[in-house]
């Protein structure tokens, strides 16, 4: 039996007196359903189909999609009858390349559906410019089952929404406050007392500090934290080291100007025993090929690594990560699913020697500048089948961020690509044609 159901299309086509019909055929078992567009009169018939009927007024109607755990809709209007279900709730209005705004939603808004939607589980509110204090506070105090909690673009959010979080019932796990810019430091040091939290992210909180990371560091049980574009510095990356460092599997410091090569050091330098996968070091305009071999050297069992727009990186980076080696047993850059190198200001040709067989052999995400030699970066494509090469700076994998449900790895094939090579012995015609490239833009050079 069907237990997910996506309808990417507008279902307001169908005509409504054959709506109710269609749903009462659909599984019991349905756990997802996704539909591209439904009118809010549609939406309150399967969500309440005992609304409107009066062809049985004493017959109780079976409950619809009775098994739902997620349902995706796009809706002209929310009203009062749809919340009532409803544990997980996301109202984004985002445009692609836009930022776009809710601008007839106030706080009154906010405290009604916070009324209807006290059982609430998750929250996702983004670009509601008009909502303060007072609205987000009213969901922290109504929504006491609450753990997970998004707002992206909180204009008017401060550090008085936390102010007495601790006198709350709330057990928070997941929180991300993306483009919040008026959080600072005193408003993390209230967050943190729930001690629970899993998933963190601060991207975009650009007045946030070295006082964060030290109130960030007593959170034992945090895997993803995101720090984009804030203003920590190596010191306050210290904090980190002592305790949170050994539960993160991912970390990303994207755009913090101020971090140097020592937040490698001092982040990494006899560590053990680290679950870290996913870092995320791009844009840092002071991080050089010394960061990158401090990294290499402490063995780390780092799969994603992004060093994207890093002018100071080079080819001593890649052939430090290419013989990098977490355990003895295993190859030379064996833990390395996703590599970003794109607008690395000292990346040359000379790096692409090292992308080939045998080393990073499950790489499968490679992002690279197409513009160094094209040839070379075709004839790496046909010597790796399995690998995707981008060239103009698309970001590679999926968006940590879109993932708050526990989730933090990506799905990758399980195919072993130096296992395979060894078996089939195919060698020497797409090593020979790398070489030929290579030989090709010495020339070129000359």
């Amino acid at each position: 039996m069907c237990q997910e159901l996506n309808l990417m299309f507008d279902l307001s086509l169908f005509l409504r007196n054959n709506f109710a019909r269609v749903w009462a055929l659909a599984s019991e078992k349905l756990t997802s359903l996704e539909i591209g567009y439904i009118s809010s009169v549609m939406v309150t018939e399967l969500l309440s189909p005992n609304v409107g009927s009066h062809q049985y007024p004493n017959q109780i109607q079976p409950s619809i999609l009775p098994s739902i755990q997620k349902l995706s809709l796009a809706v002209d209007c929310i009203t009062d009858t749809m919340h009532g279900r409803l544990k997980h709730l996301s109202l984004v209005r985002s445009q692609e390349f836009l930022s776009t705004y809710f601008k007839r939603v106030n706080d009154l808004g906010i405290l009604l559906m916070a009324d209807k939607c006290a059982n609430m589980e998750s929250i996702c509110l983004g670009g509601f410019c008009r909502v303060t204090d007072s609205g987000y506070k009213t969901i922290l105090h109504a929504c006491s089952s609450l753990y997970k909690l998004k707002v992206c673009h909180g204009s008017q959010l401060t550090d008085l929404v936390f102010h007495d979080i601790a006198a709350t019932s709330l057990s928070l796990t997941h929180v991300s406050f993306r483009w919040c810019n008026l959080l600072t430091n005193h408003a993390i040091r209230s967050l943190v007392c729930n001690t629970d939290l899993k998933v963190l992210d601060l991207r975009g909180c650009k007045n946030l500090g070295d006082e964060a990371l030290h109130a960030i560091s007593s959170l034992c049980e945090l895997k993803m934290l995101q720090l984009d574009n804030s203003d920590i510095t190596d010191v306050g990356i210290a904090y980190l080291r002592h305790g949170v460092i050994s539960s993160l599997i991912s970390l990303s410091v994207r755009g913090c100007k101020k971090l140097t090569d020592k937040c490698i050091s001092v982040l990494f330098d006899g560590s053990s025993k680290l679950q870290l996968q996913e870092l995320d070091l791009s844009n840092l305009p002071n991080l050089s090929d010394n960061g990158v071999l401090a990294l290499a050297k402490s063995r780390v069992p780092i799969s994603e690594l992004r060093l994207r727009q890093c002018p100071l990186i080079g080819d001593t980076s890649v052939m430090a990560l290419a013989s990098m080696q977490v355990d003895d047993e295993r190859g030379h850059g064996s833990n390395m699913r996703l590599l970003d190198l794109y607008n690395c200001g000292g990346i040359t040709q000379l790096s692409f020697r090292w992308l080939k067989k045998p080393y990073f052999p499950i790489l499968r995400w490679l992002g690279v500048m197409g513009s160094l030699n094209r040839d070379i970066v075709d004839a790496l494509a046909r010597n790796r089948p399995y690998l995707h090469v981008a060239c103009h700076g698309e970001e590679l994998g999926t968006n940590p961020w879109n993932n708050l449900d526990g989730s933090y790895m990506h799905d990758y094939e399980e195919l072993d690509e130096l296992e395979q090579w060894l078996q089939e012995g195919e060698w020497g015609s797409d090593d020979e044609q790398m070489e030929d490239a290579d030989d090709d833009a010495d020339v070129v050079m000359e």
